[in-house]
């Protein structure tokens, strides 16, 4: 299994050279997504702490890092951090808000969707932000505000979140932390009852991953070059980072990858098939079809079912 994580990634690092530039943006959305992915798969899969609100740490840090650009001069390599930071702030009250009072399931999914509405609302009604209209940035092409010119970079940066993300999560997973977590997930009251101090490890987990997400808002606003608020602090962007790592398998260290290599390709097959004949959105059908697949079929997800496979053939 290892020998073939090291054939894909060499094969990945060599792809810029032999594909197209539609390719190569479609491939960039697949590795921004799969980070998304793993960084919610921290609280969501392996605390079990469904957040469907994650647009809103990406909405922070994107605003942020574009606000500080374009306002102090500060370049966005900085601003990154500062937007992850705001993110990780605005996680550790929505979680202690969540964790605290023992908000669970739809409870929390429903706390987590309220803060990200809230974060929206705000957002359209402050003219300092661009308001209703959006925050557009203007392309330079210089590397230090991360814009560049060849689309390649992009896809090196979003390959490399990619790999930060995952190897973030595979040392939370080999430590006391991922055990604790997966423990939680599967029955807090049981670890509440041996001693572990379960508030603590989830507000952890929800810093960790806030964190991450707002730092990958920052690719998204200087990759896109426009902030609407409606879009960015919207529920189907949520709904995007959410269900890659449950069709490819929550709690597992390859399952947001695999899921985002699934799903990001299938949309933009949808959104070309389907846009053409009128069909504007059909591919959350898709998704919602494919969802119910999952669920009904591959309960853990694609990835435990890919490595089984591969088991029982070795």
């Amino acid at each position: 299994m290892r020998w073939a994580a090291l054939a894909a990634l060499g094969v990945l690092i060599a792809l810029p050279a032999v594909v197209g530039s539609y390719t190569l943006t479609v491939l960039i959305f697949v590795f921004f997504y799969a980070y998304l992915g793993q960084a919610w798969n921290i609280v969501g899969g392996y605390a079990g702490q469904l957040s469907v609100g994650h647009a809103a740490f990406v909405g922070i840090g994107a605003y942020t890092a574009a606000m500080l650009s374009l306002g102090a001069g500060l370049t966005p390599w900085l601003g990154m951090f500062v937007g992850g930071a705001l993110s990780a702030a605005l996680g550790a009250v929505i979680g202690y808000l969540g964790f605290r009072f023992g908000l669970r399931g739809f409870y929390f999914v429903l706390l987590t969707v309220a803060f990200a509405e809230i974060c929206r609302i705000v957002a359209l009604n402050t003219e300092a932000i661009g308001g209703a209209q959006g925050l557009y940035i203007t392309f330079t092409g210089n590397p230090r505000q991360f814009q560049f010119p060849d689309n390649r970079a992009y896809y090196y940066i979003a390959l490399g979140l990619m790999l930060a993300a995952t190897a973030v999560v595979w040392t939370i997973e080999r430590k006391r932390f991922g055990i604790y977590l997966t423990a939680i997930r599967e029955d807090e009251d049981a670890c509440q009852a041996l001693g572990v101090d379960t508030f603590k490890y989830k507000m952890l987990a929800m810093v960790v991953s806030s964190f991450l997400t707002g730092v990958g808002g920052t690719f998204y606003a200087f990759y896109l070059f426009s902030l609407q608020p409606n879009t960015v602090f919207g529920i189907p962007l949520s709904v995007e980072i959410v269900i890659r790592p449950i069709v490819g398998g929550a709690g597992t260290l390859g399952g947001p990858i695999l899921g985002s290599f699934i799903l990001s390709p299938l949309a933009e097959l949808s959104r070309f098939y389907f846009a053409r004949g009128g069909w504007s959105g059909a591919h959350l059908i898709v998704y919602g079809g494919l969802l119910i697949l999952v669920v009904l079929f591959l309960p853990q997800g694609a990835y435990p079912y890919l490595r089984r496979l591969l088991a029982r053939r070795a």
